[in-house]
């Protein structure tokens, strides 16, 4: 068996989804995307919440969002669904798209940079 590391685990995570940019994640949602927020509840009381995003502890995050799961929550509609995960920084969440697409969520995908960057992007612009 050959040994892989993280780093190559999130290459390979990444090469199949189609990842979020922050700007683009209000046009997602209005679009009908579930976001859903996977930080811990340290970094949330912290940092903040995200608005709109429904928040799923990551250990839990198959069974909540797997349409078969009977402990699936409400707003799972189907395989079809658009997911869009957020962590942190948008490392974890790649690596969790990546296993809900195992499961057949073929649209699931994390935002890019993740909750730090959708905070600078979502900041308006300074006057000079």
């Amino acid at each position: 068996m050959q040994r892989r590391t993280v780093d190559d685990l999130l290459i390979k995570a990444r090469a199949r989804l189609v990842r979020v940019k922050p700007e683009h994640l209000d046009a997602e949602r209005e679009a009908g995307a579930l976001v859903i927020d996977i930080r811990p509840v340290e970094q949330r009381q912290r940092d903040g919440s995200l608005p709109g995003a429904v928040v799923v502890d990551r250990n839990v995050l198959e069974w909540r969002l797997d349409p078969a799961s009977p402990h699936r929550i409400s707003g799972v509609t189907g395989y079809d669904q658009r997911i869009i995960l957020v962590c942190n920084e948008g490392y974890s969440s790649s690596l969790a798209a990546a296993t809900l697409q195992e499961l057949g969520l073929h649209r699931a995908t994390d935002l890019i940079g993740g909750y730090r960057q959708w905070l600078v992007s979502s900041r308006p612009p300074t006057a000079s």
